[in-house]
């Protein structure tokens, strides 16, 4: 297998290339990071001509619907790509889109155990705090998850992992046929749940972007945290 530093350049370039390929446009930006079974890459200045045109007719959702619906399509490949630069194997792939900063966030789950061993949060931020004040933006938005798992994935990045978040309405919804609208409605909320408690005094940093992303089918979410560099 390639080395790590290789892998994280090779993953970002292969992201690149695949949106530029499909999108008509890539970012001007890739972030990798890598903590297994973690893969998170960041994308900044990713908004095409046409998607710049929809936005000033104030058609925002229209935007997030298409990259929804190319992002699924995209899967399989990303998949395989993953595979080929360095034999990952991955088990879920997650989209979200920050339109206003022209960034977004995609996640690769590898089909692996997670080693909590692995992720060791920095002496002077409490975990427990951080995790509670988590818990309580969900019932703000929804209702306490069954289970949520939180990893530090480096000193930019905090991944969260949500289980049995959905309520009964919610469930009916995809169960009908609307679950595509609902992820575009539950988004905005969700951001604005997180922004109402106490995370970023828990974690003493500011939290510049946050990402979203469900899986419906098993009930599960996964929020990705983009700290502000420390001064």
């Amino acid at each position: 297998m390639p080395k790590e530093k290789t892998i994280h350049t090779e993953i970002g370039s292969y992201i690149s290339a695949l949106l530029r390929d499909h999108f008509g446009k890539g970012p001007t930006s890739v972030y990798v990071a890598f903590a297994r079974p973690f893969i998170t890459v960041h994308l900044r200045g990713f908004l095409t001509p046409t998607e710049k045109v929809l936005l000033k007719q104030n058609e925002p959702n229209r935007v997030l619907k298409i990259r929804d619906l190319l992002m699924s399509d995209l899967i399989p490949e990303i998949k395989l790509g993953l595979w080929k630069i360095g034999e990952l194997d991955v088990k879920e792939v997650y989209a979200d889109w920050n339109l206003d900063h022209k960034s977004g966030m995609i996640i690769a789950v590898l089909n692996e155990e997670v080693d909590q061993g692995t992720f060791e949060w920095p002496k002077e931020v409490d975990e427990n705090a951080f995790q509670e004040e988590l818990v309580k933006a969900s019932v703000k938005a929804q209702k306490a998850p069954g289970t949520t798992e939180i990893y530090w994935l480096n000193d930019r990045i905090i991944l969260a992992k949500r289980t049995e978040i959905l309520v009964a309405v919610e469930k009916e919804l995809i169960k009908n046929g609307f679950g595509e609208e609902l992820r575009i409605a539950k988004r905005p909320l969700e951001r604005k749940v997180l922004a109402e408690v106490q995370l970023e005094a828990t974690l003493k940093r500011k939290i510049i972007e946050t990402f979203v992303e469900w899986n419906f089918e098993t009930d599960k979410a996964y929020t990705a945290f983009i700290l502000e560099p420390k001064k």
